[in-house]
């Protein structure tokens, strides 16, 4: 019998959800089931260092996936030969989507105890920490903050509320983006389709979309070997409501204020500003470097 260890985030309020108890009841029908219902850093990582033999499998979204990936590879954990499970229960299941994964919790329990694994890279940061989905800075990772106001309210809804709020808010921000050491915008404006000067938004993706199906790099493939950066110049505020309005839609790559590319290195540097990876914000980050793992973990997907 196969033997798992399922990871909930008590913050993030599925540890009572009638959809968790069923995944449960699914993965106990042809397993042994552990769970570990954690609230901080430090007990998720003491979860995953006892772990044994026993497979992780982890629910909830993007966040808590990120988390759980963290604290693996922080224990030594994270083997492409040791595949993942994920059960999606978070607000936005993004890289869960872009592999496939099904949204109900008894499809994705079978998948878990039933599916083959497929390699999976991860960007790893120059800070220590891994990105499994997406990383963003600008308005992008201002928009993150302001939907956790309205997560628990809203659910999905909140991701386009708390864009609309940054949209507004979010200033243009000098920074210096290189991909592959070759630099793509600069402090001093660089390259602008409006004369503004600053990026609105950086983008290093792994997976295609973020904030619960936003198409940020509509053709990123999280096993390729390569990050899609998204770089937006479009600071001013009629430039800034139509890149929105592309975004959403996914026609962005063809505007003239969007650069696109891939690399398996990309790094900013410039003024102070909110980084958001995989939905979890950090705050006055001056620099930052991410470099692709190739192949680095490995998923459990339907057959």
């Amino acid at each position: 019998m196969q033997s798992f260890l399922v990871t909930v985030n008590r913050y993030a309020g599925t540890a009572d959800d009638d959809a968790v108890e069923a995944a449960l009841t699914a993965l106990r029908a042809g397993a042994d089931v552990t769970v570990a219902a954690t609230a901080h850093e430090d007990e998720l990582v003491e979860a995953l260092a006892d772990r044994g033999e026993r497979r992780l499998v982890v629910i909830g979204g993007d966040g808590s996936l990120h988390a759980a990936i963290n604290a693996l590879d922080r224990v030594g954990g994270l083997d492409p030969r040791r595949p993942v499970g994920i059960i999606p229960r978070g607000t936005g299941n993004d890289l869960a989507g872009a592999l496939g994964l099904s949204l109900d919790p008894v499809a994705a329990a079978d998948a878990v105890l039933t599916g083959s694994p497929r390699l999976l890279d991860v960007l790893r940061d120059d800070d220590g920490g891994l990105v499994v989905n997406a990383v963003h800075a600008g308005v992008g990772a201002r928009a993150s903050a302001e939907a956790e106001r309205f997560k628990g309210r809203l659910g999905t809804a909140a991701f386009p509320l708390g864009a609309a709020v940054a949209g507004v808010t979010t200033p243009g921000l000098d920074l210096r983006v290189e991909v592959d050491g070759v630099v793509v915008a600069h402090e001093e404006g660089g390259w602008t389709a409006d004369g503004s000067t600053g990026v609105l938004l950086l983008g290093v993706c792994n997976g295609p979309r973020i904030a619960g199906g936003t198409p940020l790099a509509p053709g990123a493939l999280p096993d390729d070997g390569l990050a899609d950066v998204v770089v937006c110049t479009a600071t001013g505020p009629v430039a800034r409501a139509a890149f929105a309005a592309a975004l959403l839609g996914g026609s962005h790559p063809g505007r003239p204020d969007v650069w696109m590319g891939r690399g398996r290195r990309a790094s900013f540097r410039g003024v102070p500003t909110e980084v958001s990876a995989d939905g979890e914000v950090q705050e006055g980050v001056e620099s930052r470097t991410w470099q692709v793992d190739h192949h680095a973990w490995s998923v459990l997907v339907p057959s």
